[in-house]
């Protein structure tokens, strides 16, 4: 909420969030300015106020001048600030100067006391200050001061001194409900955004699901026969059709196509990097030698980095094992840096001659480029093909 001036910005003091924590205190130049129109407020009412017993002096200026002054540690020390305001008030009171002067720094630091959470501590000391000055009120009134008009005089303080705190307490209690709704609004926007993960990734089970029972078993049905058939070709000795062939091959790419699918669909939040391990054992196992260097100190990375990181190995070694050729061997290289993930993929085996890149390496590039990073591919001039990718981590 916007206004022209808060009670805050009058007074000096600074903002509480819930009522408990403090901001950084003013800029001094700005608590100075402060500080110093208060001193000047109080002690250009000295001689403003009404005549009292004795005429005011150096005396009078200076119970005036020290509990504005003292405002400068109304922060650090605002019990200690108060008791000294409400003990020049009573000296300045007891001793029959002029009334009323030195008001201004008591209800500021009533004010300040009250919202830095000494509530106990201010009701305490008001309360001493307005007995003590009951109980002095016979000895400081002059002959020709009326006991009523003194009484209404003192009563006009203390009002003005609740109304300091109950101001004060307002300010506390409409900070907290702000910071209470804030939080409440947070907790609602991080239970919106688990339901929705939740519901992403049932969907996905799901989907994966209806995937497996709908493709999986005819795609497996179609390379098993295409194999029984390729089989049987060879068994009696005649030469095996090329298209058979193509349906062999075609269904066992559709059926890594589709586990591969399946992985990605069923894969828990925070995957990455961390499976890369068993990513590089598969690799082995398929008879694709590999090997993985990791520089740099590895950090925690963006959810979107880590698993595109991932993703971009994965393919990579997909299409080694696919068109490097038999004995080929690939390294891994994974740069950690401060503003970036780099990722470097080669193999020694034999270049693809393809002119138009696959889906693989098109999705590897659209993982790249959403992420606002950079991707190369292409043949190495000492034989093999390299993959190197830049995933900038600020962006992300």
């Amino acid at each position: 909420m916007a206004v022209g001036l808060s009670g805050r910005e009058l007074l000096g003091v600074p903002e509480l969030s819930g009522g408990e924590s403090r901001r950084s205190p003013a800029p001094r130049s700005r608590e100075s300015v402060f500080v110093g129109v208060v001193t000047a407020v109080s002690l250009a009412a000295v001689p403003l106020a009404p005549d009292g017993r004795v005429p005011a002096d150096a005396g009078a200026y200076l119970l005036a001048a020290v509990p504005s002054l003292a405002l400068f540690a109304r922060r650090r020390s605002p019990v200690a600030v108060l008791l000294l305001a409400v003990g020049c008030v009573f000296a300045y009171q007891l001793r029959g100067y002029p009334d009323g002067s030195p008001v201004v720094p008591v209800l500021i630091a009533v004010y300040t006391a009250v919202r830095l959470g000494h509530r106990r501590a201010t009701a305490v000391v008001i309360g001493a200050g307005l007995v003590a000055g009951a109980v002095s009120l016979p000895f400081i009134l002059g002959p020709s001061d009326e006991l009523a008009s003194a009484l209404e005089r003192r009563f006009l303080v203390v009002g003005w001194l609740v109304a300091g705190a109950v101001t004060a307490e307002m300010r506390r209690t409409y900070l907290a409900y702000v910071e209470q709704a804030r939080r409440r609004v947070e907790e609602a926007e991080r239970t919106r955004e688990e339901t929705a993960r939740r519901r992403a990734g049932e969907e996905r089970l799901r989907i994966a699901r209806e995937l497996h029972d709908s493709l999986t078993h005819s795609i497996s049905v179609i390379t098993l026969q295409a194999g029984v058939a390729v089989h049987l070709h060879r068994k009696r000795g005649e030469e095996v059709p090329a298209a058979l062939l193509a349906i062999q091959e075609a269904s066992a790419d559709a059926a890594r196509e589709l586990r591969a699918t399946l992985d990605v669909l069923r894969e828990k939040e925070g995957s990455g990097l961390a499976r890369l391990p068993a990513l590089v054992d598969r690799a082995r196992g398929a008879g694709v030698p590999a090997a993985v260097t990791v520089e740099g100190e590895p950090g925690p990375l963006p959810e979107a980095v880590d698993r595109a990181a991932y993703r971009i190995v994965q393919e990579a070694l997909t299409n080694i094992a696919r068109h490097a050729g038999p004995g080929a061997a690939a390294t891994v290289l994974i740069r950690h840096a401060a503003d970036a993930l780099r990722i470097d993929v080669e193999d020694d085996g034999k270049a693809s001659g393809e002119d138009e890149p696959g889906v693989g390496l098109t999705g590897m590039r659209e993982r790249v480029t959403a992420l606002g990073g950079e991707l190369s591919t292409g043949p190495r001039p000492e034989g093999g093909f390299a993959v190197r990718a830049v995933l900038p981590l600020e962006q992300a």
